[in-house]
């Protein structure tokens, strides 16, 4: 069973829809609602942190979450999440130079497998006014960039099964939003 971690985000159950195309099960739980002892006896096979109206320090369990499973457990932190990955291994978050509510933005790409299938640059759907930066010695390796301001939209860890990505999969902004949703599931 995959575990989604809502953080209070509007776009949650469309993350679910997508995360049950792959043919997985996956339960939602809201960030305040189980302890992290209660999730780890869940026994997890995959991790999912939502996007959310605040920082990750104000996710409720977010932060612990990721201290508890990052060795073990696949993660995948979809905006609020990916800034949660990005600040636990040390990466800083920062202000965008303007608010990215609801814009599109095209990306480039390395040929890590999240991207597999998914054309370079491709266009992808921002909801956001934080970033993560400065990730050079955290064990972070950047994946994604925006083209026009080369804004850090995709990361992975070199050791530990955790990705994160800035922008919205599940929008329909987003043309292969499914796509990545389909290969990070046949990661790790």
């Amino acid at each position: 069973m995959w575990i989604l971690l809502d953080n209070y985000d509007s776009f949650t159950y469309i993350l679910l829809h997508y995360l049950q195309q792959t043919g997985n099960e996956c339960v939602v739980y809201r960030n305040d609602e189980l302890s992290v002892t209660e999730l780890a006896a869940l026994n997890p096979e995959r991790i999912i942190i939502s996007p959310g109206p605040e920082t990750p320090l104000q996710a409720g369990i977010t932060m612990d979450v990721i201290e508890h499973f990052h060795k073990t457990t696949p993660i995948l932190g979809v905006c609020l999440g990916h800034q949660a990955l990005g600040m636990y291994f040390g990466g800083k978050l920062v202000h965008t130079p303007y608010p990215m509510h609801g814009k599109t933005s095209e990306v480039t790409h390395n040929d890590h497998p999240l991207y597999n299938n998914i054309p370079s640059p491709c266009t992808v759907m921002r909801y956001h006014s934080l970033a993560i930066d400065e990730i050079e010695n955290t064990g972070l390796i950047p994946l994604a960039h925006t083209v026009d301001d080369n804004t850090l939209m995709a990361l992975a860890h070199e050791t530990y099964p955790c990705v994160g990505i800035q922008y919205h999969p599940e929008s329909i902004g987003t043309n292969d939003g499914q796509q990545l949703i389909n290969n990070w599931a046949k990661m790790y």
